[in-house]
């Protein structure tokens, strides 16, 4: 299935003597080991590839010398083939488990830059902060790949010309044809039952059935749990796994900034705040940060302490929280679908590569997502179906004096007194 990280991987490729080693992060099962062993067959003539959880014998080369002479010689002898510069790729999956390889991309950085490799982790952030990793700090090029974005999901299922027609409704702020416009909001509302993670994608699409996706996504949400066992200490792992469970009732809150007393009574930050961290660096979880002000930069006016929380993964979040498929399907006007669709917006904004944050005023206003891109601030509201009355987005608008004002709702195309309808689905144009 094709990704939009692909052209990073071929402009990485092509870098000649400025090449780094390649570190690919991202939390577990977004399809990091795959789309690097597609992008080493359809690239390079052989792929030598490591994984230095399992192979543990491949991993002890590293405990002693790690000149990349050295460590090329063993992974030459282990894989039982040629190592070529400009022809192999070579794959050393779950670094984190190894913290001498991550150590020697520095050395593959500095003294063998011909040589593609390219490493993946998925609790990378995690295991550096639990143990005393020399991270090769600018001898990388780090990329994130993260779960599939609405538009991925639709090139998957085979929409490529939806896609283009969604692309350019938005360019021109011009309305789609109906017919499309309802065909685009139900692969929406399949999107927010399956998600972005590739197994649950591929569940779907084996049978074009819902039926085999919660189990996957199950086992997803299990792995999780599992991996704050292995990664924390079993103080630590208690805490993280109660910010963890508590996220959809965060978001089912009318106010959804998160609250460490909906973890625990008398939870506060000293207690539960490395929790919040590890889920972010973990990949499980999107922080979005309160604005005070939102002047160029906007970044320099985030409250620190007050923030929400998102799952990485929209179908994740409907899979914990236990919402019907028949819900979702049907449109109904379950309160909690409004959590849903912010944490789908969120999903898309993260996949873009922007920062998440969101403006109060007081108590009085709250706009859902404030971007930038450049110089330029954007204020978008989200509404979960087609009634769009607020005024939180126009008492922001006339503070702010925003370059783009946006309602993402059902309703489709158009463009109003400055204000922009964009639909839901066409989240990843933004």
């Amino acid at each position: 299935m094709k990704r939009k990280i692909e052209a990073q991987l071929q402009a990485w490729m092509n870098q000649g003597a400025d090449r780094k080693p390649l570190l690919l992060n991202g939390a577990r099962q977004v399809g990091k080991t795959f789309i690097l062993r597609d992008f080493g067959n359809r690239f390079f003539k052989n792929t030598v590839f490591i994984n230095l959880e399992v192979n543990l014998t491949a991993a002890s080369f590293f405990d002693d010398n790690i000149t990349p002479e050295k460590v090329l010689r063993y992974l030459e002898s282990s894989a039982g083939e040629r190592i070529i510069p400009g022809e192999t790729l070579i794959i050393l999956d779950e670094i984190q488990s190894c913290e001498r390889a991550l150590t020697a991309l520095k050395y593959f950085c500095e003294q063998t830059p011909e040589y593609h490799i390219a490493a993946a982790g998925s609790l990378l952030g995690v295991a550096i902060g639990r143990e005393r990793y020399s991270f090769p700090v600018g001898k990388v090029e780090t990329m994130t790949l993260h779960p599939f974005d609405f538009e991925e999901y639709l090139w998957a299922r085979g929409k490529e010309l939806l896609d283009d027609e969604i692309r350019h409704a938005y360019e021109t702020m011009e309305p789609l044809p109906e017919a499309l416009h309802r065909e685009a909001i139900e692969l929406y509302r399949e999107y927010l039952i399956v998600g972005g993670m590739p197994a649950a994608i591929n569940a779907f699409m084996k049978e074009k059935s819902f039926i085999d996706v919660p189990s996957v996504q199950s086992g997803i949400l299990d792995n999780y749990i599992a991996d704050m066992a292995k990664y924390a200490s079993n103080s630590d792992s208690v805490k993280i796994r109660a910010c963890y469970h508590s996220i959809p009732a965060q978001l089912a809150k009318n106010n959804k900034k998160f609250q460490y007393k909906v973890v625990q009574k008398g939870g506060t930050a000293t207690l539960f705040g490395a929790s919040i961290d590890w889920l972010g660096q973990a990949g499980v979880v999107l922080k979005c940060q309160r604005l005070n002000h939102a002047y160029d930069p906007i970044s320099v006016y985030a409250e620190l302490s007050a923030f929400k929380l998102y799952m990485g993964d929209v179908g994740l979040l409907v899979a914990k929280s236990g919402l019907s498929q028949e819900t979702i399907l049907a449109g109904s006007g379950n309160i909690f679908t409004g959590a849903v669709t912010e944490n789908y917006v969120a999903q898309q904004f993260a996949a873009g590569g922007y920062d998440l944050y969101y403006w109060e005023n007081s108590g009085i206003a709250e706009l859902d997502f404030v971007l930038q891109k450049g110089a330029d601030i954007i204020a978008i509201e989200v509404k979960k179906g087609a009634r769009v009355r607020s005024r939180s987005l126009g008492i922001f608008a006339s503070t702010y004096k925003p370059t783009q004002t946006i309602r993402l709702s059902l309703r489709n195309f158009g463009k109003k007194d400055g204000l922009q309808s964009v639909p839901l689905y066409a989240a990843f144009c933004i």
